[in-house]
C-alpha cells in the first residue's frame, strides 16, 4: 500500500511540474528544423537549394535505391536497408560539406576582422568598411560582401543589411562580428579597434587549438565510420548471391537487419559524440 502511495504521491508531483512547461507548437518545431536545414545548407555552399528541394532529393534518391536493390538482390527486406541508408545519403552529404566549409572558414575569418580593423583605423565609416570586403576580403567571402554593398546603396539601411548579411553567411563566427558592428553603430564608442583586434586574436587562438584536437581525433572519427560501413558492404557483396538474400526475407533475416542497424546507428553515433568537437551554434541568430 505504501508503494502505491508513493508511486502516486511521484506521479502528481511530476504532473505538477510538467505543468509550467508549455511543449513547443508543431508549427515553431517545423520551422524550427527548416532553419536549422537552411542553414545547413547556406554553409554547405548551397544557398540556392530549399529544404523542401533537400527533401525532394532524399526521397528521389531512395526510390532509385529502392528499385536498383530490389532488382538485383530480389529481397525486400535488404532493399529497405538499403533505401533508408540512401535517403539519410543527402543530408549526411550537406552536413559533411557544411562542416569542410566551417572548418575552412575558420582560419578567414581572423583576415576578415584585420580588414575591418584597418579600415576603421583609417577612417572608414562602418558600412563603408564592411562593404571594401567585398572587393579586398577574402576570396572565399566576397561573394557575400559584395551583395552587402549593392543592399547598402540601394536602401541606405546598415542594420538591415546587417540582417541580410548574417542570412547569407549563417555562421556562428559572422553572428559574434556582424552584432558587434551593430552595437557599436548604434551605441557609438571609440573602443571598436580594440574590440576587434581583441576578437581577431580569439579566432586564431580558437582555430589553432580546434585544429590540434580535431587532427588527433580524426582516427577515431574515421574509425567510427569504417565500423559502421564494414558490416553493410559485407551485406552488400552476400546478397548477390540468391539463396543468402532469400534468407533475409523470413522472420528472423528481418529481426537480424533491424538489430544490425539498430546497432550500427547507436555504436556510430556514441563514437561520433565522442570523437567529435561540439559545433558552435547560432546563438546571435
Amino acid at each position: 500500500m505504501g508503494v502505491l502511495v508513493g508511486l502516486v504521491l511521484g506521479l502528481g508531483l511530476f504532473c505538477v511540474w510538467w505543468s509550467f512547461w508549455e511543449p513547443p507548437a508543431r508549427s515553431t518545431r517545423v520551422a524550427a528544423r527548416r532553419a536549422r536545414t537552411q542553414d545547413l545548407l547556406v554553409q554547405a555552399g548551397a544557398s540556392g537549394v530549399t529544404p523542401g528541394a533537400l527533401y525532394g532529393a532524399s526521397a528521389a534518391v531512395a526510390s532509385v535505391v529502392f528499385l536498383a536493390v530490389l532488382a538485383t538482390t530480389r529481397s525486400p527486406a535488404i532493399a529497405v536497408c538499403f533505401t533508408v541508408m540512401a535517403a539519410a545519403a543527402p543530408s549526411a552529404l550537406v552536413r559533411a560539406r557544411a562542416r569542410k566549409r566551417r572548418r575552412d572558414l575558420r582560419d578567414v575569418w581572423p583576415e576578415v576582422v584585420d580588414h575591418l580593423a584597418s579600415g576603421v583605423r583609417a577612417g572608414l565609416s562602418l558600412p563603408e568598411a564592411v562593404s571594401q570586403l567585398g572587393e579586398r576580403g577574402p576570396a572565399e567571402l566576397r561573394e557575400p560582401f559584395t551583395r552587402f554593398a549593392a543592399d547598402y546603396r540601394a536602401t541606405g539601411r546598415f542594420s538591415e543589411c546587417l540582417d541580410l548579411l548574417k542570412a547569407r553567411l549563417a555562421d556562428p563566427v559572422a553572428d559574434r562580428i556582424i552584432e558587434a558592428l551593430r552595437l557599436t553603430r548604434e551605441v557609438g564608442g571609440t573602443d571598436l579597434g580594440r574590440l576587434l583586434r581583441t576578437l581577431s586574436t580569439f579566432l586564431r587562438e580558437d582555430a589553432r587549438t580546434r585544429g590540434e584536437l580535431e587532427a588527433r581525433q580524426s582516427w577515431t572519427v574515421n574509425g567510427a565510420r569504417l565500423a559502421a560501413a564494414g558490416p553493410w558492404l559485407v551485406l552488400a557483396f552476400l546478397a548477390t548471391r540468391p539463396e543468402t538474400a532469400r534468407a533475409y526475407d523470413s522472420a528472423a533475416g528481418v529481426a537480424v537487419l533491424a538489430g544490425g542497424a539498430a546497432c550500427s546507428v547507436v555504436a556510430y553515433q556514441i563514437m561520433i559524440q565522442i570523437g567529435r568537437l561540439p559545433e558552435e551554434g547560432r546563438v546571435l541568430r
